[in-house]
């Protein structure tokens, strides 16, 4: 199988690990076939737009999703790491509101599956990280929402030594209580 795939404290968010061929003189894998994600993660999904970003430490970019055009995501770091979150606006989900935190970094080579109803955000944890993301949808800045990234209904304990730098919209996200979430 090219991928191990595991779930995560939120079944439905999956890290993907995928074979990596080594040697002496570095490594080669598959960062993304078809096929075998189909038949690894049982998904047969199509994705529409990749996505680069390129933050310094002490970034935190989130927690955003869209309320219409729910993006499904396939993420992954090229360069450094992050610290990874993911929490459910599911509203008839049994996880509704919690949260799944994984550590993807360049040399994990770890990738995360985010379904559609879920909010995304990371928070850079190395000097600085790439981070490439597929989605099964189109940016629609018109339905994106943002998810208070440190509302503490959340209980998120991120790794922080100081505030992070946040974008305008992130750090006037909703807390939970008030946000736009997923009806189903």
């Amino acid at each position: 199988m090219p991928y191990t795939v595991t779930p995560t404290a939120l079944p439905e968010v999956l890290i993907l690990e995928p074979r990596i061929f080594g040697d002496e003189r570095g490594f080669f894998f598959e960062s993304f076939n078809q096929r075998d994600f189909a038949q690894a993660t049982g998904l047969d999904l199509q994705f529409v737009q990749d996505n680069h970003s390129r933050s310094s430490k002490g970034v935190l970019r989130g927690l955003h999703y869209q309320i219409q055009h729910p993006q499904g995501k396939l993420v992954r770091v090229t360069q450094g790491e992050v610290f990874d979150v993911v929490v459910d606006l599911r509203r008839g989900s049994p996880q509704f509101g919690r949260s799944a935190v994984v550590l993807l970094s360049a040399d994990n080579h770890r990738q995360l599956w985010v379904p559609p109803g879920f909010a995304h955000g990371f928070l850079v944890t190395s000097d600085s990280a790439e981070f490439l993301y597929k989605t099964t949808d189109y940016w629609y800045p018109e339905f994106e929402r943002t998810l208070l990234w440190n509302d503490p209904a959340l209980g998120l304990q991120w790794p922080l030594q100081r505030p992070p730098q946040l974008a305008a919209k992130d750090a006037v996200g909703k807390p939970l209580a008030e946000a736009e979430v997923f009806k189903s």
